[in-house]
């Protein structure tokens, strides 16, 4: 059923050849002009005598070639081969001098990719493929040089010229305009390459590495945007002294610049020395930014800081190695995140989170038309594969080597991994070697981490011996199929576990008979290698209930038949935190599947008092941390509840997940009431991990006071939104009056009209806030198609800026399922309208929206017609880019009963 809109080639990892030569330096000279940037780049290649390609091939996508010189002689166009993407040189000799001239349009560079013009600066983005854009060169992540660049603009215009290592000369034109010459001294690939110019200013300060080396440290921003720096600057000090302290990494260059830029494609980029970022993860000050945006910056900091070696200075052979060091770095910055808040509960928080997020995203993408292994086998567009299965599967992979090898043997492996292939471009492989070697361990089972798709499911049974007083565990892994992979073999999964006894504490666990060892340990790794394992465990007195998968210690679907007592008992005594909030998570979410059948068969809904009884303990329970304790108190989302359906049905799940939010309310509402008033933080606002714990836990205490209709608790939250001294709890009020059960009761909408035009009055020069604006309103349940499609016409609203887009829309089709599946199929078509008229502005983002009906399948009949219809709508659209084609070719090709 694929009804292809053009040939998309596809590439394979299997076709991998070197380069037919390599490049040692690079140097280029830019004349920077919005309409037409000249560009001048000198290379110095030789051939590779071990690569099967002899050409000299060189990529070039919409740029301009005015004269191109081999070794001094000028080449006439017989002399070489050129179409749209590549430029081919036969018969080149061994050793190169290659002058090339090109010219750009920058500021007709919507997409963003290469070098574009953002409120009248300059900017790049050269990953993937973005260098391709600004000069012709063999753009591929094996190609590894030290680059010179020298910039040149009207000093007026663009007083700041910045680019990647170390200022080496700058100075006066004479004629109104000045230069800068920039020296990178270490090899790097193109998609490192990085260029800003404009009108910026910056906070800097210079900072002592540990072995007393000075260096200098700049935020660069806005003009207006200064007294929003400070937390970027401090993450950014952070980083280098954890990357010291945690892993023996020194930043190498004389200086280390961040940028920011509203309009960008991603979160923000690693090139070498000087960081591109989206405004969103660099700004904030108490006024505009939340507590997550706070956290946010500080994650983002380090994962591009930390990509300096573990990207930058060891990076990857191919694009299908991506997560090498994508997912590599994702571990490393939480880590980072964790050990920076300095306790054990705040670091169980952190990896809640984490794992909230893989669940909630990339489980579907594992069960869905972009299923792919880590280590993907082919692609048709890079840039589609800059997945949550890269990045974040990827991370998980990385903590598996980190639980199986521990504190000490991870580090080891870290230190050979550098000392092998510092200032290389290697594969996953060679990462996963670098860890057994280390170690002295076998880890080749372990590939298949990287090799296979899909999410495992662990099947465990526990069967308790009383006469012999064994408890014996037995564990099956099977893994179902996906594209192009029917079978799957056995995982090696590190599966964590411990036994509670009957009064919360836990036994020591021996797995040999004999004498009884007090001492043993009360939480072990158990190596899941085979389809099926059985595991005895020794001098177990009484019947224990089993905590499995402690800290979510492999990335795999954990199936256990837990009974409710068992669950409650895990929810108020386990010493492993992510254990206790997952024993929440199965309570509600087998309550919440319940009603959901409820509500399609027509039948009363109730929800029972065990299980209102074992939130309330842990709500009021002070010796648990704030944080944790909302964490517990949030549900499993819709998104979830969906996943976890054969049929999904959005509009029962939202009406059983509103029961049970409002059956809370009702019956925890003077324990709400009191956690709201015990967690006040009066005073200066600070955004540190247990004010924000407070606060987290005080506005979901509000979210859910406001699920019980009365006008006192409307009023709680009218209050605080105009008496908030931070954005955090500004947000929370407004969200909370917006999402709530009441908030279309028609005694509320004048308040809630009230409070969004004051919010807007308020921020309305603010970007990011007004990005906040938008996506509460895109998410809150009353929010149609219709009033989506008005706010597109918001005089606030552009579709050309990837923030505002994700914001309105994105939210809007990927966090508010009941309104995106609308009964009469109108939010498709908007889905189709955005993604057509985004892929005429930048295919990157819209190709993210159009995973947004990546799980059509999972919807009843009547929906998937209409799902369908409107991604073959978009499949036949007359120039649709390869980004987008992808997505939706392969979404049409799942099959599914209208295909049969």
């Amino acid at each position: 059923m694929r009804n292809t809109n053009q040939d998309v080639k596809t590439i394979y990892r299997k076709d991998y050849v070197a380069p037919g030569y390599w490049v040692d330096t690079v140097e280029m000279g830019f004349d920077l002009h919005p309409q037409r940037t000249h560009v001048a780049t000198r290379l110095h290649m030789r051939r590779n005598h071990d690569s099967a390609e002899k050409d000299l091939i060189l990529f070039g996508e919409d740029i301009q070639l005015h004269q191109l010189r081999l070794n001094g002689v000028d080449l006439k166009r017989s002399a070489y081969q050129r179409n749209k993407e590549r430029l081919i040189i036969s018969n080149a000799p061994d050793t190169v001098v290659l002058e090339i001239e090109t010219s750009i349009a920058a500021d007709k560079n919507t997409t963003m990719s290469g070098l574009y013009v953002s409120n009248g600066n300059f900017f790049t983005q050269c990953e993937a493929e973005g260098f391709r854009k600004i000069t012709y060169f063999p753009d591929r992540p094996d190609v590894m040089a030290t680059y010179t660049v020298m910039l040149r603009a009207d000093k007026k215009q663009f007083p700041v010229l910045l680019s990647n290592g170390n200022l080496i000369e700058q100075g006066d034109l004479g004629d109104g305009r000045h230069y800068a010459k920039w020296e990178d001294p270490f090899k790097k690939p193109s998609y490192l390459f990085a260029l800003v110019a404009g009108k910026l200013v910056c906070q800097e300060e210079k900072y002592r590495l540990k072995s007393g080396r000075k260096v200098l440290l700049q935020v660069w921003v806005e003009e207006g945007n200064l007294d929003k720096t400070q937390h970027a600057m401090d993450s950014l000090k952070n980083s280098i002294r954890w990357d010291e302290e945690r892993f023996g990494l020194e930043l190498d260059l004389d200086r280390f610049m961040i940028v920011a830029t509203s309009d960008f494609n991603m979160g923000a980029m690693e090139n070498k020395g000087l960081n591109i970022f989206n405004t969103k993860y660099v700004l904030a000050n108490s006024r505009t930014a939340t507590d997550a945006d706070y956290a946010g910056i500080e994650s983002v900091v380090g994962h591009e800081y930390f990509h300096n070696w573990t990207g930058n200075r060891v990076t990857c052979r191919d694009w299908f190695q991506l997560s090498l060091k994508e997912g590599l770095t994702v571990f490393r910055d939480q880590e980072f995140s964790g050990d920076l808040v300095g306790n054990a509960t705040g670091r169980a928080v952190k990896r809640i989170e984490d794992v909230r997020i893989l669940r909630q995203h990339q489980f579907p993408e594992d069960a869905g038309p972009m299923s792919h292994p880590v280590r993907p086998d082919s692609y048709a567009e890079i840039n589609n594969f800059y997945t949550v299965t890269v990045y974040e599967k990827g991370s998980e992979v990385v903590r598996m080597y980190y639980t199986l090898l521990g504190h000490e043997g991870f580090r080891k492996g870290m230190d050979l991994y550098f000392q092998r292939h510092d200032g290389q471009a290697v594969t996953c492989d060679d990462f996963r070697a670098a860890m057994a070697d280390a170690n002295g361990r076998d880890l080749s089972q372990f590939e298949r981490w990287y090799s296979q798709a899909g999410t495992p499911r662990v099947k465990a049974d526990g069967e308790y011996d009383a006469k012999r007083h064994v408890y014996r565990l037995k564990l099956s892994q099977a893994c179902p199929a996906t594209a192009g992979q029917d079978h799957k073999l056995p995982f090696h999964i590190p599966f964590a576990m411990g036994l509670l006894q009957q009064d919360g504490s836990e036994f020591a666990l021996q797995l040999e008979s004999g004498k009884a060892h007090p001492q043993a340990p009360r939480s072990i790794i158990l190596e899941l290698t085979q389809e099926t394992q059985e595991f005895e465990f020794h001098h177990i007195e009484h019947e224990p209930t089993p905590s499995l998968l402690r800290n979510f210690s492999a990335p795999v679907i954990l199936d256990f038949d837990y009974s409710d007592a068992q669950l409650a008992h895990l929810l108020a005594h386990d010493s492993d935190a992510f254990c206790r909030w997952e024993a929440g998570q199965r309570l509600a979410m087998r309550r919440l599947l319940k009603l959901v059948k409820s509500v399609q068969n027509g039948e009363a809904l109730a929800l029972d008092d065990m299980f209102v009884e074992a939130l309330r303990k842990t709500l009021v329970d002070a010796n648990l941390d704030p944080a944790f304790r909302e964490l517990v108190m949030t549900l499993p989302s819709e998104v979830m509840l969906a996943e976890e359906m054969e049929i999904a049905d959005p509009h029962s799940i939202h009406q059983a997940r509103r029961f049970v939010r409002a059956s809370l309310a009702q019956a925890l509402k003077a324990e709400f009431l009191s956690v709201y008033q015990d967690h006040l933080t009066p005073g200066k606002y600070k955004p540190d991990a247990v004010s924000a714990g407070k606060r987290a836990l005080k506005n979901c205490a509000l979210s859910y006071l406001l699920e019980w209709s009365h006008e006192s608790t409307y009023e709680l939250a009218y209050t605080q939104y105009f008496e908030a001294e931070n954005m955090t709890d500004k947000v929370a009020a407004l969200s909370a009056m917006l999402h709530c059960s009441s908030a279309l009761q028609p005694q509320y909408q004048a308040r809630r009209a009230e409070v969004l035009q004051d919010f807007f009055d308020e921020f309305q020069h603010e970007a990011l806030v007004i990005d906040k604006w938008f996506s509460l309103q895109a998410c809150a349940p009353s929010t149609d198609v219709k009033q989506i499609r008005q706010l597109m016409k918001h005089k606030a609203f552009s579709l050309a800026n990837p923030n505002r887009a994700r914001s309105l829309i994105f939210a809007f089709c990927n966090a508010n399922p009941a309104q995106f599946h609308a009964a009469d199929g109108s939010a498709y078509e908007l889905w189709g309208d955005a993604v057509i008229a985004l892929n005429k502005l930048n295919p990157q983002v819209a190709a993210r929206l159009a995973r947004s009906l990546d799980r059509w399948t999972k919807y009843p009949v009547a929906q998937q017609e209409m799902m369908r219809a409107a991604l073959q709508r978009v499949a036949t659209t007359k120039g649709l880019s390869k980004d987008v084609a992808e997505i939706v070719n392969k979404a049409l090709a799942m099959k599914t009963e209208l295909c049969l």
